[in-house]
């Protein structure tokens, strides 16, 4: 798929649950909303319940996908991730985690980065 055929975001966010679900994530909600903000992706495996927030950049963009995932976006996931709990109620191990996703001035797929436990809610 070609990026330009819709958004940049949505494009990675597409890439990110395929790559989630290959590595045997069940993908839960894209792009839950709460009004403190938005998920990208929530996914579950045998441990673990993730909010998962994805960046997708064009190669050589000023700030790498990692680094554009602020202080004030990881509050807003907290706070989001709340929500979601308390309306589907888990016993596994809730944890943050990031995706970001460099595109290739051809727009073809560079890299994929996934960090577990990107951040914590302290």
């Amino acid at each position: 798929m070609n990026p330009m055929a819709n958004s940049l975001g949505d494009w990675g966010e597409k890439l990110a649950a395929d790559y989630l679900m290959k590595h045997g994530w069940k993908i839960l909600a894209r792009n839950f909303h709460s009004r403190y903000g938005e998920i990208d992706i929530i996914a579950c495996n045998e441990d673990f319940i993730s909010f998962v927030e994805v960046k997708t950049r064009r190669k050589h963009a000023m700030v790498s996908p990692m680094e554009a995932i602020t202080p004030q976006k990881q509050h807003k996931m907290i706070m989001t991730s709340e929500t979601w709990l308390l309306q589907h109620p888990s016993d596994l191990q809730p944890r943050f985690d990031a995706i970001g996703i460099e595109v290739e001035p051809n727009d073809t797929v560079g890299k994929i980065q996934y960090l577990e436990d990107a951040f914590g809610s302290e």
